[in-house]
């Protein structure tokens, strides 16, 4: 196997989800304050799923954002 052009795959992979998630948050989390739904000082829960059909895996992470 060849590490190197493995790592850069998944960077590459990486940055596409990286780049369009934070596009995503940040566009809802705009629009909820907006619409008066969330308020500045409050939270929101936050997942992301990974799935590797092929290898039958699901990884979940999750978190809290602030917003301020």
């Amino acid at each position: 196997m060849n590490e190197d052009h493995l790592n850069l795959e998944i960077r590459k992979f990486l940055k596409k989800v990286g780049i369009t998630s934070q596009r995503i948050v940040e566009s809802h989390i705009k629009k909820a304050i907006e619409a008066g739904s969330l308020k500045i000082g409050e939270s929101v829960d936050i997942e992301m799923k990974l799935t590797m059909k092929d290898l039958n895996i699901d990884h979940v992470i999750s978190d809290k954002l602030t917003i301020e």
